[in-house]
């Protein structure tokens, strides 16, 4: 598994810890949680995953819930909510990663840790929140 990779994993379980047991933001960016130790590289992409998806994060899930047809935010798993988090900042808030390589990851990574359906779901909600952005991007550029 390469370092970036490595990287949205250590983001998914610190967001779920994040998201199911309240741990507090600086206690969850020392990663004394993993017995695991990671390069310096790994370790500083995942901090900048996790602290922009936190910032950010009333955006993010207001962006994910305006896909979400028939279904609440609440019910979604913590899994998936933290994987749809993550890489919704990838791709709103990270020019230097492509978007299509932000929904592949975690395409990948709903894969292996979400249910059966989860990369289905994650597919299909980040590709229309990169689809809405594009729109709005285009928008943008004819009006000026």
């Amino acid at each position: 598994m390469g370092s970036r990779r490595t990287a949205r994993v250590l983001t998914l379980q610190a967001l779920y810890q994040y998201d199911i047991g309240k741990r507090p933001l600086d206690e969850l960016l020392k990663f004394n949680w993993t017995d695991v130790k990671y390069n310096e590289k790994t370790i500083e992409f995942a901090k900048e995953l996790i602290c922009g998806t936190v910032e950010n994060l009333e955006e993010i899930d207001s962006k994910i819930k305006e896909q979400l047809e028939h279904w609440d935010f609440n019910r979604l798993s913590y899994i998936d909510r933290a994987i749809l988090r993550f890489s919704t900042y990838s791709i709103l808030y990270r020019d230097d990663i492509p978007d299509t390589v932000a929904i592949d990851e975690a395409v990948e990574i709903a894969k292996a840790f979400g249910t059966d359906d989860s990369y289905r779901f994650v597919n299909g909600v980040l590709d229309a929140i990169r689809r809405k952005k594009e729109e709005k991007m285009s928008g943008e550029k004819r009006s000026k």
